[in-house]
């Protein structure tokens, strides 16, 4: 198609400069005869011939030098009646011209094309005046075919200008064809197109984020499910990447230059795994970079290990009520039967009060059930979960904006790392340098728990009596990887952090009175969605 194209435009313009060609030979023809049939008309010499006895003696001669000199086919000079003066045949003098003398008997100079006897010409008539009156007629001509011939000329230089200018298209084309062909491994338009259609059908249907950058990092493709989980706008294509305010952490795997492989990143809402892969080949490196949703994965995976935590607490406390009931057996059959109802008794109060305590305050039953089964959890590791006095929350009192997977989430690690806390530092505590003879008492592990309504907000509050965290390091506790205890930990805090600011509250951490850490969060309990975003911090 491009070379039939090519051929039907060098064709055309071939034809169109023929046509002008033509027409330009033929006005250039009749301007040259014309010129040279007024010259000779207006030249005394000639008038003065005229009025002689023998015009033709005269008359001849100079007719034939002004034809050569002129290149052109004939100049015939002639009386009023059409009698040739002069002719390039003399055998032709005297005899009657063959043509159209009318207009020119009337003053008028006219051209025509007429068949005389040198064949078909263009002629120019014109009158030869003497003081007003017509004393002879000028006819001067050029032969169309001579015209042909300066035509045909003309069209071998076009022919072969033609035929260059298609071989340097056909050249052209394929080259063009060649590396079109390359850049698009073989395929046609039509392939393209459909290739294009159901790009963009799996680019719109796939459900895990995709991005593509260029090799300056700037968005080159970004699909919905992308812009959702980095929260872009519809103007986010052709911008860098560092311009898009996202976490640094995040920022840094998608600018670097190697592969990245399932890596966790937390957004403000969300917890992202980022994979990346750079693009190998092409004019310019660039990067492909999928990602997926893991929040909700995330939050499943915190309730189990609260699940998890709570029935491993069930089954020690099975373990250690099926101690203390061989231990009500054996008084009984010792006979001290007194001893055995006040042991009982004393176990099964100290049991009962927490989860009355507990049971009474809190009517939300997911926070009901952590609280409960955080406390066996501490219990077994020898703290003890205080639930405040002023705590209560009314059942109904939660909307159903607020997710439980997100209260799970905030109070479930906001007490893990507190009964961590409390339970390492009575053991530094126990273990700290005193003599032996001298029976330390190990020092109290408390982790106390504030939840409660509070002006329109849910307040949840957790501090511990462990050693508290430094200064220096207030600002950092929030930031995914920041921990105490090795390496694989330090994203609680974290989802804490990312938790609050997508329900529209804060997260603050001060000192407790205990001496530990102190986290307070603060959600809106109606109108979160109204509410501005939250910003995690530490309080003055």
């Amino acid at each position: 198609m491009q070379a039939l194209l090519v051929a039907a435009v060098v064709t055309g313009c071939a034809f169109f400069a023929y046509v002008s060609g033509r027409g330009q030979a033929e006005e250039t023809a009749e301007r040259q005869v014309r010129s040279a049939a007024l010259a000779v008309a207006e030249s005394p010499s000639v008038r003065e011939a005229i009025r002689t006895d023998d015009p033709s003696a005269v008359l001849q001669p100079y007719a034939e030098r002004v034809r050569a000199g002129t290149g052109i086919a004939f100049i015939t000079i002639m009386d009023p009646e059409g009698v040739r003066w002069t002719h390039p045949n003399p055998d032709e003098i005297g005899r009657v011209f063959i043509g159209h003398t009318d207009r020119a008997l009337l003053g008028e100079t006219f051209e025509e094309t007429y068949t005389g006897t040198l064949g078909p010409s263009i002629r120019v008539v014109t009158p030869v005046l003497d003081e007003g009156r017509v004393t002879g007629l000028v006819s001067a001509g050029i032969t169309v075919d001579r015209v042909s011939t300066q035509v045909r000329e003309q069209l071998g230089a076009l022919g072969l200008a033609a035929g260059g200018a298609l071989a340097l298209g056909a050249l052209g084309t394929y080259v063009v064809n060649a590396r079109l062909r390359r850049h698009t491994h073989g395929m046609n338009a039509r392939e393209l197109s459909r290739m294009h259609d159901y790009h963009e059908a799996a680019l719109h249907a796939v459900r895990e984020g995709l991005l593509m950058l260029d090799g300056r990092r700037r968005i080159a493709l970004v699909n919905d499910a992308g812009r959702e989980l980095l929260g872009l706008g519809p103007g986010a294509v052709g911008r860098p990447v560092d311009e898009l305010a996202l976490p640094p952490a995040l920022t840094g795997a998608l600018l670097a230059s190697g592969p990245r492989v399932d890596e966790v990143h937390l957004t403000a809402d969300r917890v992202i795994v980022v994979n990346t892969s750079p693009v190998v080949g092409g004019e310019r490196r660039g990067t492909v970079v999928t990602l997926r949703d893991h929040t909700e994965l995330q939050a499943l995976s915190g309730e189990l290990d609260s699940e998890r935590g709570f029935s491993q607490a069930l089954r020690s406390q099975a373990h250690e009520a099926a101690n203390r009931l061989h231990t009500v057996v054996s008084l009984i059959e010792l006979g001290r039967a007194e001893e055995a109802v006040g042991f009982a008794t004393a176990e099964l109060e100290l049991a009962q009060v927490l989860t009355d305590r507990v049971v009474g305050a809190v009517g939300e039953p997911v926070l009901a059930a952590l609280l409960l089964g955080k406390a066996a959890q501490a219990n077994e590791r020898g703290v003890e979960l205080v639930l405040t006095g002023d705590s209560l929350i009314d059942d109904g009192a939660l909307p159903p904006s607020l997710a439980p997977r997100d209260l799970v989430t905030i109070l479930g690690n906001l007490i893990d790392n507190a009964v961590d806390a409390a339970s390492e530092s009575a053991a530094g505590g126990a273990a700290g340098g005193v003599p032996a003879a001298r029976s330390p008492v190990p020092a109290r592990a408390v982790v106390t728990v504030t939840a409660r309504t509070d002006g329109g907000r849910l307040l949840l509050r957790v501090a511990d009596t462990g050693a508290g965290i430094a200064p220096d390091e207030a600002d950092e506790v929030f930031r995914r990887g920041w921990t105490t205890r090795g390496s694989g930990r330090g994203l609680g805090l974290a989802l804490v952090r990312q938790a609050a600011h997508r329900n529209g509250g804060t997260v603050t951490l001060d000192r407790a009175a205990e001496g530990g850490a102190r986290f307070t969060v603060r959600l809106p309990l109606a109108g979160a969605a109204a509410q501005p975003r939250g910003t995690s911090g530490v309080a003055p």
